[in-house]
């Protein structure tokens, strides 16, 4: 597949997932974090790895920013009152995604879902407890914090999976 046509195919995905879930988070709170964590956070956290990949020579950084920013942006405009939810999203993700970036390096040389999966169990443990604690304040959800973990790991996984055999299926290059 080519490069652009993947990458905008991970964004396109990636916005979806994370204004979703925000969405849902800000108007039902806590209890269908577990439920968007599986479902579209780790959608996000694997489709961050493919972004990885497409990225990690032309500006992976400030692009994964930008990524993150407008995620939460896009989740503050269509609903306002998600504001906060979408702030703690953003902190969160941004915490998250260099913990996933660094591991991801670490394990370049290593087989792909190896690695999508291996910095997703700490991307997932980075976010599930910022990402609680600054959504839903005090006293912490330790309950969320655990679920959410399992919930993103597990989810990240099932869309490792599920993109790698589309790639397989298709016969395009690695989307993620």
């Amino acid at each position: 597949m080519e490069t652009n046509y993947k990458s905008a195919l991970l964004i396109v995905l990636y916005l979806v997932a994370i204004v979703a879930a925000n969405l849902l988070v800000a108007t039902y709170g806590p209890d269908v974090a577990i439920v968007n964590a599986f479902l579209f956070i780790g959608l996000d956290i694997t489709a961050r790895d493919g972004l990885h990949e497409a990225w990690k020579n032309e500006g992976l950084w400030w692009k994964m920013l930008l990524l993150i920013a407008a995620g939460s942006l896009l989740s503050a405009a269509f609903n306002w009152n998600a504001a906060r939810i979408a702030l703690a999203s953003f902190v969160a993700f941004a915490g998250a995604g260099i913990a996933d970036t660094i591991v991801y390096h670490a394990l370049r040389e290593r087989a792909r879902l190896l690695k999508i999966n291996g910095s997703n169990v700490v991307s997932a443990a980075v976010d599930s407890v910022l990402f609680p604690a600054l959504a839903f304040g005090f006293p912490l959800l330790i309950g969320v914090m655990i679920g959410q973990f399992v919930a993103k790991v597990v989810g990240g996984f099932v869309w490792s999976v599920i993109l790698r055999n589309f790639e397989a299926r298709s016969g395009v290059e690695s989307a993620a």
